[in-house]
């Protein structure tokens, strides 16, 4: 495959200098010795918390250990001439206050919405004058109920009502991802100051419950039930019923008939961009250019951003209180406040000194579900997927099911449901569950003239084989041919317009990433690691154990996906709590 990669006419992609690196140079592109915060990380949520903190006047640099900023939300050029977004590939859940506030437009982020936005081809012989039958779903409710008619008129009558149930739902949930949790243990052990300031944190449940009314009921059988159980009431026919269920169990070690599945969807609908319900969209050169966008907000404010600065330690004063941190070469930067992007896993277990942290919080953060199902592969093709549902046009020019997140192996929640079996036995699924998509297809920047890059969103592959067995280049490698196997017979070509691939396992993205486990949420989104039990119940939100140190990555509430929430959030918290020091 690299050798095919010699006939290439665009050289390597040399990038411009992000705006944000322009911004700070001169003195301000010396690390200093001491800052008012420091934010261990430059993950989105770790910029969105350091620009927030800035704007508020607060002194604050970011530290980050990768040559690149972003986190997961990085574009990187790994097959020459192919820039990918080599971990996260969507954006939907970005907070619309973080894209106004940061004034994200202005420094440079350009987004690309898609409509349609679902594509499930059929697994079935076609005839000579018919191809197979395929799913399109997108904003058009009229398109969307012909098309659903081909499998069940009932479904394409029913589905506008289950579209306006849910929308409900997340106008309930909505307000309670930009304010911290309830705080329980004000409740508990607080003063009567604390305690009659923990009121307000009340105000957005009595909002939801507000919303929701008499049909709350309802509404937490979804939260709380299989996702299966909740499709079963709504629709008849499969391929609906799996196209759906496949936002509730994406990035998830979960099955579509395990109980608490419908948060996940729920949490896969709630975006908002431009004003846009639940509207997906690619960025314009790749999620790091979104990661760029807001480390530029943050710089023009003052914010300082180093890479390559891997922290070591938390540094912990003799009254208990955070006072800066020491790096990989030994450098110590003293601080009044450390927010860590990091997940709770790194924060607590390894950065942290034990000595400062109470016993049973050690042992509740070891014991985080972080089991993870990716298997992310990151393809460079030389023409586009040519699906036997819906045929290429002469040109190999994009069509509308191109720019969508084209579900594979998706015809029946009895296939997904298989797949996850497969993985709970220790094995990669034998017919996993596939979420291609074709960024290239609205953004030809990405790729070189003709070409395309591809991001296959895989599941389910456990974190370690059957037997002890870990996934060496054999085993990557087999589970790759397997997945392109499967694209083929959808796609028939697709193996052999493939240029090179780039293969991540869980063990991949947890030692490229530092996601826990390979878990993209930096733990299990199920219910009792959600809200006031985020990361762990009595220590919610985002203050830690320690004074002056704070969780702000997707470990915390509201949890992940690329939503800068609980930046956001972590930035008030923080300011907040130095007023009164």
């Amino acid at each position: 495959m690299a050798a095919s990669l010699r006939g290439l006419s665009r050289a390597l992609h040399s990038s411009p200098c992000p705006a944000w690196k322009r911004t700070q140079s001169g003195a301000e592109g010396h690390l200093k010795a001491e800052y008012d915060a420091v934010v261990i990380g430059a993950g989105h949520n770790g910029l969105v918390a350091a620009a927030y903190l800035q704007r508020l006047g607060v002194n604050t640099v970011v530290l980050e250990r990768r040559h690149v900023i972003g986190g997961a939300a990085v574009t990187e050029e790994i097959i020459p001439g192919f820039r990918f977004s080599r971990a996260s590939y969507l954006l939907s859940l970005l907070r619309p206050q973080i894209y106004t506030d940061l004034e994200l437009k202005k420094h440079g982020l350009r987004l690309h919405f898609r409509n349609p936005y679902s594509f499930t081809p059929m697994l079935e012989e076609g005839t000579l004058s018919k191809s197979p039958r395929s799913l399109l779903l997108g904003t058009d409710m009229a398109e969307n109920q012909r098309q659903i008619s081909q499998f069940s008129q009932k479904d394409a009558q029913a589905f506008p009502r289950y579209e306006e149930f849910m929308r409900r739902l997340v106008l309930a949930i909505d307000p309670l991802l930009d304010a911290a949790p309830v705080n329980t243990a004000a409740f508990q052990r607080g003063s009567l100051l604390q305690r009659l300031r923990a009121l307000s944190t009340l105000r957005p449940l009595l909002k939801a419950g507000r919303t929701l009314g008499a049909q709350l009921p309802q509404y937490y059988q979804v939260l709380t039930g299989p996702i299966s159980k909740v499709l079963d009431h709504w629709f008849e026919s499969e391929p609906l019923k799996a196209t759906l269920a496949t936002d509730a169990v994406i990035g998830a070690m979960t099955s579509p008939h395990t109980p608490g599945s419908g948060y996940v969807l729920l949490h896969h609908v709630m975006g908002n961009l431009e004003g846009m319900q639940g509207a997906w969209s690619y960025v314009q050169g790749g999620m790091g250019a979104l990661s760029d966008a807001i480390a530029s907000s943050a710089t023009t404010h003052g914010a300082s951003i180093f890479t390559e600065k891997p922290v070591t330690k938390v540094q912990v004063n003799s009254e208990g209180h955070v006072q800066g941190v020491v790096l990989q070469d030994g450098q110590e930067v003293r601080s009044r406040v450390v927010l860590s992007c990091a997940s709770p896993q790194v924060t607590f277990l390894e950065l942290t000194p034990q000595e400062w942290l109470p016993e049973s919080f050690v042992k509740r953060i070891s014991q985080l579900d972080t089991q993870s199902p990716v298997t992310k592969i990151n393809v460079a093709v030389d023409r586009l997927p040519n699906f036997r549902a819906a045929p290429n046009v002469p040109g190999d020019q994009p069509q509308p099911h191109h720019q969508c997140s084209i579900h594979l192996n998706c015809e029946d929640t009895l296939v997904l449901h298989q797949a996850f079996e497969d993985a709970k036995g220790g094995l990669p699924s034998q017919r996993p569950m596939i979420e291609l998509c074709i960024p290239s297809s609205l953004d030809p920047t990405l790729a070189p003239p003709g070409c395309h890059v591809v991001s296959l969103f895989t599941q389910y592959t456990p974190y370690t084989l059957a037997g002890g067995k870990i996934w060496d280049e054999q085993e990557k490698n087999n589970y790759a041919d397997k997945v392109f196997d499967c694209v083929e017979d959808y796609a028939p070509g697709f193996k052999s317009s493939v240029l090179a691939r780039d293969i991540l396992t869980p063990r991949d993205l947890e030692r490229i990433f530092s996601l826990p486990g390979g878990n993209i949420f930096h733990g299990a989104m199920s219910l009792d690691q959600l809200y006031f039990a985020r990361p762990v119940p009595q220590h919610s939100g985002y203050r830690c154990p320690i004074l002056g140190l704070y969780l702000c990555g997707s470990g915390a509430h509201p949890g992940g996906g690329i939503m800068g929430a609980a930046g956001r959030n972590a930035a008030h918290e923080v300011f907040r709590d130095l007023k009164s020091m």
